[in-house]
């Protein structure tokens, strides 16, 4: 794997996140093939509207306000890439940390499943993705470096 670690920027917005998802985000670097860097960790409810109104966010409901969600971005070349291919790799990475931890995740692929029930490599991700816009056609939102503690 690739010897990868959160920087400090990243680790700056995992303040005010819930632990089992720092633990989570912190084993899913180690493992991960590609770089990422934490985008998003805990929102404030003024950046939240904000996102809202460029479309960025397509709700208020958001589990940022509350931190129990990430969002974690490609860090290639030296730049944020929001690029399938190495989004399907860090959401394998984190199937595997939340099933080390038994931390209930929903990836922002596929709403309507918990992470850890689907299968944990990249293309196979790729393929529940797939699949779940057929079962949901129209507004969804893929969310591919979103990822979220489920209610359980």
């Amino acid at each position: 794997m690739g010897n990868y670690y959160l920087g400090q920027g990243s680790q700056q917005e995992l303040v005010g996140v819930d632990s089992g998802m720092v633990q989570v985000v912190e084993y899913a670097i180690q493992i991960t093939p590609v770089d990422f860097s934490v985008h998003d960790g805990l929102r404030i409810l003024e950046e939240q509207r904000e996102y809202v109104r460029t479309g960025v966010s397509t709700t208020m409901q958001s589990k940022h306000l509350t931190g129990d969600a990430v969002d974690l971005v490609p860090y290639i070349n030296g730049r944020l890439r929001w690029e399938w291919r190495p989004i399907y790799q860090i959401a394998a990475a984190m199937h595997e940390a939340a099933l080390y931890y038994n931390y209930p995740l929903i990836w922002g692929g596929v709403w309507d499943r918990i992470l850890t029930d689907l299968p944990g490599d990249a293309e196979s991700l790729r393929q529940e993705m797939l699949a779940y816009n057929e079962r949901h056609p129209g507004d969804d939102f893929n969310d591919g470096p979103h990822f979220e503690r489920a209610a359980v």
